[in-house]
């Protein structure tokens, strides 16, 4: 047990230092590496990984919420729907096998390094041209004026994002955040703060739903936690002197090998 808590605490603080460069995101790197790490399977790993989820979005909900910056009504609205689709996805993962689950987490994988290396290469810039989103903020008031087709892809974000939180023990940020981007013209800040917010509800939820499943290893989640703080506090002290493009095509370089050694561990 000893070996098992020796390399929890070197993943563990190894995902808190990428919490650290590249925000929430960075724990979707949590579950393979607990799984390779440790011979968990996905359903084992998932847990202990959302704990580093909702642990890293919650310190950077609060900082949104002291800033003000935190979208009331829709991070309540995306997160009451992932908090109730999150059991869902943790019901399906205990009925799916390992195969699947980790074929699955390999997909998610190559469309979150793909993302993520897109903008690191091309970064957004605003267009004139755009058209108003559905989701607008009224320059007036500061609220958000809201449409039925703006509500439509928060409910069907919001419902995805809780599913594959609860199936793979992902935050869902990388669902979010973009759909935040298209419906409204938020500030990028604001769009971070309220997806964080969602995620940490969202994970909370998910944990809980794992914890009544009774498929949570303490000796190894503790331990992992703890590191993750470690990483994530060390982390912070170098992070300014990285750039953003840097740490983003590192992280999406990353998640493509360890997606390629998903789907190689599936086939052998």
């Amino acid at each position: 047990m000893f070996d098992f808590n020796l390399i929890s605490v070197a993943i563990g603080f190894f995902v808190g230092l990428v919490l650290a460069l590249t925000g929430a995101g960075g724990s979707i790197l949590a579950v393979p590496l607990l799984a390779f790490g440790l011979n968990l399977n996905i359903t084992q790993a998932a847990p202990i990984g959302l704990m580093a989820v909702m642990f890293a979005a919650s310190i950077g909900a609060l900082q949104g919420l002291r800033a003000g910056i935190v979208r009331y009504k829709a991070a309540t609205l995306v997160a009451t729907l992932g908090v109730l689709f999150a059991p869902l996805g943790v019901w399906l993962a205990h009925r799916v096998s390992n195969q699947w689950l980790s074929f699955i987490f390999a997909i998610v994988l190559i469309f979150v390094a793909r993302r993520m290396w897109q903008q690191s290469a091309q970064p957004a810039q605003q267009n004139e041209d755009t058209p108003a989103p559905a989701c607008a903020v009224n320059p007036a008031t500061s609220k958000l004026f809201w449409t039925a087709s703006c509500t439509k892809r928060l409910i069907a974000t919001g419902s995805l994002a809780g599913f594959l939180s609860g199936l793979l023990g992902v935050g869902g940020g990388f669902v979010i955040v973009p759909t935040l981007r298209k419906v409204s013209n938020l500030e990028m800040k604001s769009i971070v703060a309220t997806s964080l917010a969602v995620i940490a509800l969202v994970s909370a939820s998910s944990v809980v739903a794992y914890i009544v499943h009774r498929t949570v290893d303490w000796q190894i989640a503790i331990p992992f936690v703890l590191a993750t703080v470690v990483g994530m506090g060390l982390g912070r002290l170098v992070s300014h002197r990285i750039s953003n493009q840097t740490t983003q095509r590192s992280f999406a370089v990353l998640a493509y090998l360890v997606a390629i050694s998903l789907v190689i561990r599936v086939i052998l």
